[in-house]
């Protein structure tokens, strides 16, 4: 486990240091192929850790992945209270447009927090807005905000996301050439694969290559009129990523042979814990309003934890 992540637990006694770091381990380990059972994983160590910041935050990291986002919420303005600075303030804020508040992720960006983010950050952050600014139907804001930032000739870590998004707000907008183009550059720059620029273009290219239809009764000038296709795409939501790289630290599923991870986990029985620090105002409408188009394990860009890497 992340030497910082050992240090922050010094507080608990030896039993319920042990406790919690197993179950932050399984919560990272299973956050990719299994969010649902992670987030369990992580509420039980929020049970007997829930007063150190990196607990929480990893509560709100997995509750995030697992699609519970008025719980992520929730979490990740409590580890920020407690520690300060930004936070996971892109996270916080795809949370606010997947609950349907596309406004409040706006707002989330103009926070002084802001422009502390790092540059990797900021460019998720930017990444969110640009589809909140679409969610309310304003395609020419959300490429203006996206554009900024945009710098084919300087490659970054981040810029094949930033040309994703791009490209396929341009294809929201109906300009199809310049979309193809964006994404050749984000497929181009995705040398991790953290987007599926290169599925979208294939899908592109077979739109192009079906033969157009020509309805019945359709005349112009004396000539059949074609009908072009249109792709059905969803908005893209983009987020910012994470990933667990657990180092040294032994494996607990090799001493038990109980529950994933050999440990007992806290049932999911959907409620909070009582007696937890006040984890802020959540939204209550939390009827899952998520409707974007999220790549393979939503573009994996990160670690889990970006300020902890343990092993959000």
């Amino acid at each position: 486990m992340d030497a910082e992540v050992r240090r922050d637990l010094r507080g608990l006694s030896k039993e319920g240091s042990e406790f919690v770091g197993a179950h932050l381990l399984m919560a990272g380990m299973l956050a990719e192929d299994d969010p649902q059972l992670a987030w369990r994983h992580a509420r039980a160590a929020r049970s007997k850790g829930g007063r150190i910041a990196v607990v929480r935050e990893t509560v709100g990291l997995v509750a995030y992945r697992a699609g519970e986002w008025a719980e992520a919420i929730a979490e990740l303005r409590a580890a920020r209270r407690m520690t300060g600075g930004p936070g996971q303030l892109p996270v916080m804020a795809d949370c606010e447009r997947a609950l349907g508040h596309p406004e409040k992720a706006i707002e989330l960006s103009r926070s002084a927090e802001a422009a502390d983010l790092d540059p990797s950050s900021a460019a998720e952050l930017r990444i969110v807005v640009a589809g909140a600014r679409a969610d309310l139907g304003q395609l020419d804001a959300a490429l203006a905000h996206l554009e900024g930032a945009l710098q084919p000739e300087r490659i970054e870590p981040y810029s094949a996301r930033l040309f994703y998004a791009y490209a396929d707000l341009l294809l929201q907008a109906g300009r199809r050439a310049e979309a193809i183009d964006w994404f050749v550059k984000a497929a181009e720059a995705d040398v991790d694969e953290d987007t599926d620029a290169g599925e979208r273009l294939t899908e592109l290219a077979q739109e192009l290559a079906e033969p157009e239809e020509f309805p019945a009764g359709e005349q112009l000038d004396g000539a059949q009129v074609s009908v072009a296709k249109t792709a059905d795409v969803e908005p893209e939501i983009p987020v910012a990523e994470y990933a667990v790289v657990p180092d040294g630290h032994e494996d607990p599923t090799e001493k038990q042979d109980d529950s994933p991870g050999g440990m007992d986990v806290e049932p999911d029985d959907g409620q909070v814990d009582a007696d937890r620090p006040d984890e802020g105002d959540v939204p209550d409408d939390g009827e899952d309003q998520y409707s974007g188009r999220p790549s393979e394990s939503e573009q994996s860009a990160g670690s889990l934890f970006s300020h902890h890497e343990a092993g959000t």
